[in-house]
C-alpha cells in the first residue's frame, strides 16, 4: 500500500513539474513581445512599426521603411544625425529605396518633451519646414555639457525663427493642442511597444539594429531588403 501512495505521488509531482515548465514557456513567449534575435543580434519583430502622422523623408512608394528612435536632449542622436543620417539619405533616401521617419523618445524628461511637442506643431503648422527645424535643434544642443538646461522655448524660438516662418506665439499656441500632445503620445505608446531602452534605435522595416552607428550593418539589411522587394 505504501509503495502504491509513494509511486501515485511521485506521478503527480512529475505531472505538475511538466505543467510548471510549460506555464514558464509560455509566459516567456508572451513576455518576447513577438520578437526573435536573428544571427547577427539584431531583433526581428512581427511588423513594422506603423509611420501614419509621422514626419517622413522619402518618396512614399519606397520599398525599405527606416524608423530612427531619438531624443533631442540625446548626445548619440546628434551623433548620428551628423554622421549616419547624411550617409543613408544620400545612399537610399534620395534614390528612392528607403522612406525615413523618426519618432520622438522622452528619455529626458521636460526638455524632450518639450522638443517632441514643438517638433510635433512645427509638423503640424509647415509640415515642408519640418525636417529644417529637426536639424537645426539637433544643431542648438551643446557638444560638451548636453546637460545642462539648454531646450527651452527661447531655444526652440530661435531654431524655429531660423528655419520655418512660423510666429512664437502661433507655435506656443499650436504646442499646446491635444492634437499635437496625442502625436507625441502615439510616439511614446510605440517605444514601449517596441521595448525601445536606447536612443538612437533604428529599425529597418521590422528588425531593431544592435548598433545603430554600424553603417555596413544598414546598408546590408537594407540592400537585403531590397532584393526580397524583387
Amino acid at each position: 500500500m505504501a509503495s502504491k501512495n509513494s509511486s501515485s505521488a511521485f506521478k503527480l509531482i512529475t505531472l505538475l513539474t511538466i505543467i510548471v515548465f510549460a506555464a514558464i514557456a509560455i509566459i516567456v513567449v508572451i513576455s518576447s513581445n513577438n520578437k526573435e534575435e536573428s544571427n547577427d543580434n539584431d531583433i526581428v519583430y512581427d511588423q513594422s512599426p506603423s509611420i501614419k502622422g509621422q514626419p517622413v523623408l522619402g518618396e512614399e512608394a519606397a520599398p525599405v521603411q527606416v524608423v530612427e528612435f531619438g531624443d533631442f536632449k540625446c548626445p548619440a542622436c546628434k551623433a548620428w544625425g551628423e554622421n549616419i543620417y547624411p550617409q543613408l539619405v544620400e545612399d537610399y533616401v534620395n534614390t528612392g529605396k528607403v522612406q525615413f521617419s523618426y519618432m520622438n523618445v522622452l528619455f529626458h524628461g521636460d526638455e524632450s518633451k518639450l522638443g517632441s511637442v514643438a517638433a510635433e506643431a512645427v509638423l503640424n503648422i509647415e509640415p515642408d519646414s519640418y525636417w529644417d527645424f529637426h536639424k537645426g535643434l539637433f544643431a542648438k544642443q551643446p557638444g560638451d555639457d548636453h546637460d545642462s538646461q539648454w531646450l527651452t522655448m527661447d531655444a526652440i524660438n530661435e531654431v524655429a525663427g531660423e528655419t520655418t516662418s512660423i510666429a512664437p506665439e502661433a507655435l506656443l499656441a499650436e504646442m499646446q493642442t491635444k492634437e499635437v500632445i496625442e502625436a507625441v503620445n502615439v510616439d511614446t505608446t510605440l517605444v514601449n511597444e517596441y521595448e525601445v531602452q536606447l536612443t538612437p534605435s533604428i529599425m529597418i522595416n521590422d528588425k531593431m539594429l544592435e548598433d545603430p552607428f554600424d553603417y555596413e550593418q544598414i546598408k546590408r539589411l537594407i540592400d537585403q531588403a531590397l532584393e526580397e522587394q524583387e
